[in-house]
Parts: structure tokens; C-alpha cells; sequence
């Protein structure tokens, strides 16, 4: 498998040793994910830091009604999963599938700690990733809060351009917050 996406992503914030990125390359694990294959449901410990080799997947919850929200999409080359799981130890509040057949690597919560430990770097190569995953949740939030449907709509055309035409416009109405119909008479007015 090849690595070398991971490793760009990390190198963009970090500088790692050939030891260094042999000592994170053997804690990383593959799997190939089928189209709407679950990593994780509601109520799972998340036990994974996931980022996505070639894909797509998704992160959502459901409410009482089987009404889907989409938090968030990671296409190729970005990050997922259910941090309040994985920081807090508790059940998850969300549900990860592949929009798309996927490869994701994982790495463990605990592999993650114990590398932080060796490779004190890779500490601010997360925080990073953590800062810039409070900064997009805080605008998301605010979007939705503040922008009507059609704004709402072209904030995610910006922040997904690569998945505008093949998503299935009933996700991207999850994501936005509106049914599929009125994001159909949406965009053809």
C-alpha cells in the first residue's frame, strides 16, 4: 500500500525523519471499505483516527424521525472520525460510511499516543488538525445558523468541489440541511 498521501499531508505541517516515518508507517493499518460499509456506528467506541486514501466517506447522525445530518464528508486526503469518541472514550454520536468504495488508514488511539511520545512532532502536526477541525466546525455552525439554503449550498460547492457531481443530491441535502426536493427546486429556479 502506498503511503505516500499520508505522508504529504503530514509533511505539509511537519518535517519527519526516514526513522521517524518508519516508526509511524508500522502503526498504520489498511482496510478497503465497501460503498455504504459502516466504520463506525452511533453508539461504537471510536478506537480509530481515519484518513482516507481514495474515496469518500461521510459522518452524520440520525434524528427521531430517520432524518439524516451530514456533518461532514472526507474525500481523498482528509481526515474523519468521531473525536468525542475517541477523546473522551464514550459511545459515539455519529455514524461513518463510504459514500464510495474507499480505502481508509487507521491508526489506533493508543499507537497515536504512543507516538506522540516518540515522535513529540506528530503533536503538532494533530493539533493542527485539530485547530483547523474547530475552525471549519465553528464556520459550519455559524453557516447554518446565519445563511439561507442557497448560501448554505455554495459554501459547500467551495469546500467540496471535487464532489459537487457525484454525490447523490439527497446527500447533499443532509449536508446542507434542506429535503432533497427543496434542493431540486432550489437549484433549477
Amino acid at each position: 500500500m502506498d503511503k505516500q498521501l499520508l505522508l504529504d499531508s503530514i509533511q505539509k505541517e511537519i518535517n519527519l525523519t526516514e526513522d521517524e516515518i518508519v516508526r509511524l508507517l508500522a502503526v498504520v493499518k489498511s482496510k478497503k471499505v465497501k460503498k455504504k460499509q459502516y466504520l463506525l456506528l452511533e453508539g461504537d467506541m471510536s478506537r480509530y483516527a481515519l484518513f482516507v486514501a481514495s474515496g469518500c466517506l461521510r459522518s452524520y447522525c440520525v434524528d427521531e424521525n430517520g432524518f439524516q445530518y451530514i456533518q461532514q464528508f472526507a474525500p481523498e486526503g482528509w481526515w474523519i472520525g468521531d473525536m468525542y469518541s475517541l477523546v473522551t472514550g464514550k459511545p459515539g454520536n455519529l455514524y461513518i460510511d463510504a459514500v464510495f468504495e474507499s480505502e481508509v488508514w487507521m491508526i489506533s488511539k493508543v499507537d497515536l499516543h504512543r507516538l506522540y511520545q516518540e515522535i513529540p512532532k506528530l503533536n503538532v502536526y494533530f493539533r493542527i488538525l485539530a485547530e483547523n477541525a474547530l475552525v471549519y466546525y465553528q464556520s459550519r455552525s455559524m453557516e447554518n445558523l446565519r445563511l439561507a439554503a442557497k448560501e448554505r449550498y455554495e459554501k459547500f460547492c467551495t469546500r467540496y468541489p471535487t464532489l459537487i457531481d457525484c454525490l447523490p443530491q439527497k446527500q447533499v441535502a443532509a449536508y446542507i440541511g434542506v429535503t432533497p426536493e427543496f434542493l431540486s427546486k432550489m437549484l433549477h429556479q
